[in-house]
């Protein structure tokens, strides 16, 4: 009778435990999801949050020019020269300073760049990126947001005077190649072959994940270095073969 009992639950905790092993990741599939979701939707805001400013300043630009002519024939060129400081100031912060190729690519790059340098962040940034791309434009996007909101994470944790972010992406051969190199206090938490976030708890680290997903998705090569106070992401992303990179 016992050898009947266990033959019989045998196969019930087997199927247990694949259950179990089924809706933890269906449990973890939907989190990411979720994730994604609000991520997108942060970007966006982002995104439109950037070309509010653009226009709301290329609106200005008659009540701008008409200050500072009368500063000029007023000779008061101590307020001109502040002004004109200021106005840079402001304009720095919305300019879209990049122009990859791509259009999606500019949204969502140029909104992060901006708001790092929001941020007291030195921004060094350099992208040229073929039109069309044989991934989905949601896919990469959620990619570079996730390698970016990363780096920010990182400075926002040191002294304003010693953040820094550089990223670079261009075409690599038959490759998209993406580097992000950023400053940190230089706590990592590692495992064997990986990084682990070092968020709380309730983050869970959902943004390493996604860039994981997207790699392996695309069959994509990935390697995460530290040094000291300097983290960096290298990704790269096969091409096809009937893309092409327009001049600068």
């Amino acid at each position: 009778m016992s050898v009947y009992l266990i033959l019989l639950a045998v196969p019930l905790l087997c199927a247990a435990i694949l259950g179990i092993r089924l809706y933890i990741r269906h449990a973890v599939e939907k989190r990411i999801t979720q994730y994604q979701n609000d991520l997108t939707q942060k970007h966006c805001e982002e995104v439109d949050n950037l070309y509010r400013q653009t226009r709301g300043w290329r609106h200005d630009i008659k009540n701008h020019l008409q200050t500072m002519q009368a500063y000029l024939e007023m000779g008061q060129t101590e307020q001109l020269e502040r002004y004109l400081h200021d106005l840079t100031t402001d304009y720095n912060q919305v300019d879209i300073a990049l122009k990859t190729g791509n259009t999606m690519v500019d949204a969502i790059l140029n909104s992060k760049l901006s708001l790092l340098k929001t941020r007291d962040i030195q921004v060094d940034a350099t992208a040229l990126v073929p039109s069309s791309l044989p991934f989905s434009d949601v896919d990469l996007c959620v990619m570079i947001g996730n390698l970016l909101d990363n780096s920010l994470e990182a400075c926002l944790k040191i002294p304003a005077e010693e953040r820094f972010v550089r990223f670079y992406m261009s075409r690599a051969k038959d490759n998209l190649y993406l580097y992000v190199m950023n400053s940190t206090n230089g706590c990592y938490r590692r495992e064997p072959g990986r990084y682990r976030s070092t968020k709380s708890a309730a983050d869970h680290g959902y943004g390493l994940l996604r860039i994981d997903q997207v790699v392996r998705k695309y069959h994509g090569y990935q390697d995460r270095q530290d040094e000291g106070n300097v983290f960096a992401t290298e990704i790269l992303l096969p091409l096809s073969h009937n893309v092409s990179i327009p001049s600068p």
